[in-house]
């Protein structure tokens, strides 16, 4: 039997060494492929990545510490090795664009709460584009009617104060009673290099995970105020597109702050322990326009010091001038960790909502708010057409080199530049960006 089994076994073992070295052929066949296109740059680009350190990283070794800088690649944003393709590299792919909505669909989806149209629509307002600008002014004209019922709500306070972290737990609060929630960050734009960070979402892991809320932000622009310019209409898109509660973070420098307070119902002052004595709290122009002061980070060992700062600005407000007719500011302390405080404070503002409406403060806020807007456009509108007027842009430089030079002062440049600046001319020169 053993003989006669012979002859089958060994067709089995020639078979399977054929297999065998025919992977083994394949694979090396593929290897040289491989390398032949990485050499001729159709798989990857020709430039490789090099990795820097940073100047601030430690020049001895630490195996706690570990930080490179890897260059990126022209033209592709992903600067993952597997994720380049290279038809995208050598333009053999066009890569799609998104349809352009029209006013329709614009207002279709803001009225229907579809987050992207929304998200859309709100980056249409931020957009400088003058065509850009007559689209959106057209889509927020037809919001118009759904706008105007929500509780806007301001947020302010110095950099580190927790407003981030109370803000997600006031709107998880506020989301579990059955609110709509929408978040409106301002970040700071860097002077230098014209950017932001936008990373406010990041510390609201929980609340930008929910269906209930929606977070959105923005630069500030360099905005005097901590508020973007374009936070109204992005306000207004907020409302109509049902959320009924808008909070509004501010950049938080502390002392200009009265942009938001011309647009909120509410606005409420985040601070934190030993942030001066009385009378450096009274100096503080920020705590006349604070209908709350809210002592944030009670807890823990940090629980004494904020009731004796609690103390503290509930002496300073006896010095200041109440910032809403008939409603006496007060003190109040929130840990936005233990979740503490947050009831109280939340009744405090339906109180102020309530009183405001029956007392007629606030219908008259907010048409002193429309007010304000509509001079805030004039004087955005104005200066716009003044610096890109050509016959300003052709003189400008002139006017720059004799300041400089002592030939004439600050004050003669600014009457030679308004002088030859005609109105009616600049205007006919630029077509109104009002006009459909």
């Amino acid at each position: 039997m053993l003989v006669k089994a012979a002859p089958f076994f060994l067709r089995k073992v020639r078979r399977y060494i054929s297999y065998l070295a025919l992977y083994i052929v394949s694979g090396a066949i593929y290897r040289i492929l491989r390398n032949l296109l990485w050499k001729g740059g159709r798989i990857l680009p020709e430039k490789r990545y090099t990795v820097s350190k940073p100047t601030w990283v430690p020049k001895k070794d630490d195996p706690k510490f570990a930080c490179g800088v890897m260059s990126g690649i022209d033209g592709i944003k992903d600067t993952t090795v597997g994720n380049i393709n290279p038809h995208i590299k050598d333009g053999t792919m066009k890569i799609k664009s998104r349809r352009m909505l029209t006013e329709d669909d614009y207002v279709r989806g803001v009225t229907e709460g579809n987050r992207s149209i929304l998200s859309r629509a709100i980056t249409l307002i931020e957009s400088n584009s003058s065509r850009h600008f007559k689209l959106a002014q057209r889509v927020l004209q037809r919001l118009l009617p759904q706008t105007g019922k929500a509780l806007r709500i301001g947020i302010t306070g110095v950099p580190g104060a927790g407003k981030s972290t109370m803000i997600e737990a006031l709107g998880n609060m506020l989301c579990d009673e059955g609110h709509r929630v929408a978040i409106l960050t301002v970040d700071p734009t860097s002077s230098v290099t014209r950017g932001s960070i936008l990373g406010d979402k990041t510390r609201m892991g929980t609340l930008s995970r929910r269906q209930e809320a929606y977070i959105r932000p923005s630069p500030a622009g360099g905005t005097l105020g901590g508020v973007a310019r374009k936070s109204r209409e992005t306000m207004l898109m907020c409302e109509a597109a049902g959320y009924d509660i808008i909070l509004i973070e501010t950049v938080g420098v502390g002392q200009s702050e009265t942009t938001v307070r011309s647009m909120v119902d509410f606005f409420m002052l985040v601070v934190l322990t030993g942030a001066g004595d009385e009378l450096q709290g009274i100096k503080k122009g920020i705590m006349e326009l604070a209908d709350a002061i809210v002592v944030n980070k009670a807890d823990g060992d940090n629980l004494m010091r904020a009731k004796v700062a609690r103390g503290q600005f509930e002496r300073m407000i006896e010095f200041i001038r109440p910032a809403t007719p008939g409603w006496p500011t007060h003190a109040y302390m929130v840990s936005s960790v233990k979740k503490t405080g947050l009831d109280e404070l939340w009744k405090v503002i339906c109180a102020f909502q309530k009183m405001t409406q029956d007392s007629g403060v606030w219908t008259k806020r907010r048409e002193s708010q429309l007010l304000d807007w509509m001079h805030a456009m004039i004087d955005e509108h104005l200066h716009n057409l003044f610096f890109e007027d050509p016959v300003i842009r052709g003189r400008m430089p002139g006017v720059k080199h004799a300041i400089l030079s002592g030939v004439i002062s600050p004050t003669q440049a600014v009457g030679e530049l308004v002088g030859i600046f005609d109105v009616q001319r600049a205007a006919a020169r630029q077509e109104s960006i009002f006009t459909k």
